[in-house]
């Protein structure tokens, strides 16, 4: 394993090179530290290099739906009837804390992406 420090773009697109062809290596490898060693690499050269800011809460929804293959309905629980649900992924009406609450302890979806954007 030979890792080197990621310090420009063209570093993290080698790292990013590497890792695709480590990814799937088995867990208690030696390629599976280097994939490991390489994943924190590039995090933190991206958290220092790239302000990606915290998601859009409609869309870290959508992202949480799509991940789980949950529908709109499914979201009634943490949000309301179906026609808030629909209000608040069409932006027609904004997360109460009480739905942000409910979405975070229900789906796992962050604070920080659930309140981005509330003064």
């Amino acid at each position: 394993m030979s890792i080197k420090p990621i310090r420009n773009d063209d570093d993290l697109q080698r790292a990013f090179k590497r890792l695709e062809k480590i990814f799937q290596a088995e867990e208690g490898t030696s390629r599976a530290d280097e994939r490991d060693v390489l994943v924190t690499l590039i995090e933190a050269y991206e958290n220092k290099h790239y302000d990606f800011g915290p998601a859009d809460p409609v869309e870290a929804i959508k992202f949480r739906m799509e991940q789980e293959g949950l529908t709109p309905r499914d979201l009634e629980p943490y949000i309301g009837q179906s026609g808030r649900v629909s209000e608040v992924l069409n932006r027609k009406r904004a997360l109460s804390l009480r739905m942000v609450k409910r979405l975070h302890d229900g789906l796992r979806i962050p604070y920080e992406s659930l309140l981005a954007g509330v003064r």
